[in-house]
């Protein structure tokens, strides 16, 4: 399979010149384009490696005798708008160029590889099929999944081992929202090859595997009771730079944005002692000890002081940094940024993570 970025290229030669972008924006050096406003990147779906991908998604449906396709935008990040049976689609993932950009500046491109592209729009298909059958009205729906109007709140505790939720999307997002419940448990269901009955054998969760199959069952054949043409934050109404884009997303995700902790690390650790031993292999080989004495200052779980500690390292190893410190010395400081950085973000006996 090609990747992600070089099937956009493709589809994008093969576009009429009257249809492909008419600026050249994406040969800008990156310091140029972030000045570029977002809707004069004149973006659309069906002249993008996201057409197929969608394309995709409907013909699951179809194979489940689902009729109604959700349609799709461009907007600035994965989304349905609340109880609106319409999905949106991050604009980046609409060129390569794009990707590298939000690469770049994230870290990471959500959605940039053909695998997590198909996952998100089959979660964000569990939402847009929730709105537009009007599931969560249903008696049945609330004593399976909780409350609809549960509050979303930016964080979220989770049991990483909970047997009464699937697990697709990364941080066990099904434990975010009854909203979120149901769309990873739909996103199960319906992606090919899941094996769901074999994996969540014995498992509570399968009583809402087995609703979501029996009222897909029901609705199979029929047209949705609610449809919708709006579309909040789409790109093509976007008036802000992506410079001012990048600022406002690193500032919302606060500790979940992947480069949080590059200050911290930086301080610790040097970036020009190549023949020093890498921060990476450093945290990697004192992982238990750390894990260890943090556990035993906050009281907080190992495994999520686990998951802070892969963070750190995946994070020294990105920026390629070396411990030039006595090793005594940076243990102490590692330990005790992990320690307080456990003791401002987690609870107790669950996970916490930024929804």
């Amino acid at each position: 399979m090609l990747p992600f970025a070089d099937m956009i290229h493709r589809i994008m030669a093969k576009s009429k010149p009257s249809e492909a972008v008419a600026s050249d924006w994406f040969n800008l050096p990156d310091e140029a384009l972030l000045q570029k406003r977002i809707r004069d990147l004149r973006l659309r779906i069906e002249h993008s490696a996201l057409k197929p991908h969608i394309g995709q998604l409907y013909d699951e449906l179809d194979a489940r005798g689902i009729t109604f396709h959700p349609p799709c935008y461009l907007a600035d990040e994965w989304l349905c708008p609340d109880r609106e049976p319409i999905m949106g689609i991050p604009f980046y993932l609409a060129h390569p160029r794009l990707i590298k950009l939000e690469q770049k500046m994230m870290f990471e491109a959500e959605g940039g590889t053909p695998e997590t592209c198909m996952q998100l729009l089959r979660h964000e298909c569990g939402h847009a099929m929730n709105y537009a059958y009007r599931l969560f009205k249903r008696t049945r729906w609330r004593e399976i999944f909780g409350h609809f109007n549960e509050p979303y709140r930016r964080t979220y505790s989770y049991q990483p081992y909970s047997k009464r939720y699937v697990v697709h999307l990364p941080d066990n997002y099904a434990q975010s929202h009854p909203d979120e419940d149901f769309a990873e448990t739909f996103a199960v269901w319906l992606t090919p090859g899941s094996d769901w009955r074999s994996r969540y054998e014995g498992w509570p969760v399968m009583a809402k595997l087995h609703y979501v199959e029996h009222v897909m069952q029901h609705i199979r054949g029929t047209e949705p009771v609610y449809t919708s043409s709006i579309t909040p934050w789409a790109a093509h109404r976007m008036t802000s730079t992506l410079a001012a884009y990048y600022e406002r997303k690193r500032r919302e995700l606060g500790t979940g944005f992947p480069g949080y902790y590059d200050g911290v690390l930086q301080t610790i650790f040097s970036n020009d002692a190549a023949d020093h031993e890498s921060a990476a292999r450093f945290i990697r080989r004192h992982r238990k000890i750390i894990m260890d004495a943090v556990a035993q200052w906050t009281g907080h779980r190992k495994y999520d002081i686990y998951l802070l500690i892969k963070k750190l390292g995946s994070r020294a190893e990105a920026l390629r940094l070396y411990r030039v410190d006595s090793e005594a010395v940076a243990l102490a400081q590692l330990t005790g940024i992990a320690a307080a950085v456990c003791s401002r973000t987690f609870k107790s006996d669950v996970g916490t993570v930024q929804g």
